[in-house]
């Protein structure tokens, strides 16, 4: 099937899978992205929101770079808002809110339109080793891809596992399974492994919610927006955030749990996030 030997074989379609496959073909190189579902190609799997503290930053270098996050970012958001404006111009940090069904689809539309570049949906599950060198990739289905340069963008994927309340099970986040065999070969090859951790709140129904209660965070009166190119416009309209707070009760539940939480009573041993922990 796969009969040609690419240039860049780029593993997995998350945000920086995306980005790699789009600057490997719009450099000329013959690329392909295999990821194990098309369907969710630059999925926003936690909070749906681009940029931030540090992340800003990044997102404005990248789209300097021809990359595509900026400019996805801006056709998707619903609200715009620059962070530490207290600050100096340095600390100034861009955060857009998306929809993140839109900014899924309108990041697929950007890479199909985008030259030089195939898509293969399938699990990479090894690596083509020749004279210490990675030579291509290997799939759960037995095909080999053949490619002088391998990028592995495979986020929390690599023998993930998932922790809901006393469960536990492999996957790279709900509903998808994990990747296993890259990692071995990895290890085998001298690299080390180890594991992260992060957290994702569960969702509920905003109908359910009385936002009379909370503290308002709207959009910022002038809102700017992340790339440089023209082919975006700044938010004519935007919706709220809202924040509310936990209390001594909600304090006094968790703390009753703690014995059967996995992250306290040793089941996950990796580091918890700094920024992100969950209820």
């Amino acid at each position: 099937m796969f009969d040609k030997e690419y240039d860049v074989i780029v593993v997995g379609g998350g945000h920086a899978g995306s980005e790699a496959a789009a600057a490997a073909a719009n450099l000329g190189c013959s690329t392909i992205l295999v990821t194990m579902n098309l369907q969710n190609i630059a999925q926003m799997s936690c909070n749906p929101a681009m940029g931030g503290i540090a992340k800003g930053q990044i997102v404005r270098e990248i789209d300097a770079l021809g990359g595509y996050s900026g400019i996805v970012s801006d056709r998707t958001a619903i609200q715009f808002k620059m962070l530490n404006k207290s600050k100096g111009p340095a600390m100034w940090s861009p955060r857009v809110q998306s929809d993140r069904m839109r900014f899924a689809e309108e990041w697929r539309l950007m890479l199909e339109q985008t030259p030089n570049l195939d898509f293969y949906q399938d699990m990479v599950g090894g690596l083509i080793i020749e004279g210490n060198k990675i030579k291509g990739v290997k799939t759960s289905l037995g095909l080999s891809i053949r490619g002088k340069a391998v990028v592995l963008t495979n986020g929390t994927f690599l023998n993930g596992l998932i922790h809901i309340g006393e469960k536990q099970f492999g996957g790279g986040r709900a509903g998808e399974r994990a990747a296993t065999g890259i990692t071995e070969e990895l290890i085998d090859l001298g690299f080390d492994a180890g594991r992260m951790k992060t957290g994702t709140p569960p969702r509920v129904d905003g109908r359910s919610l009385d936002f009379s209660k909370m503290v308002e965070q709207p959009g910022d009166d002038i809102p700017e927006k992340f790339s440089y190119s023209d082919v975006t416009r700044p938010l004519q309209k935007q919706r709220s955030c809202y924040m509310t707070y936990t209390s001594p009760l909600v304090h006094d539940l968790l703390r009753e749990g703690f014995d059967r939480s996995p992250m306290f009573n040793g089941r996950i041993k990796s580091l918890g996030p700094r920024y992100c922990p969950s209820i």
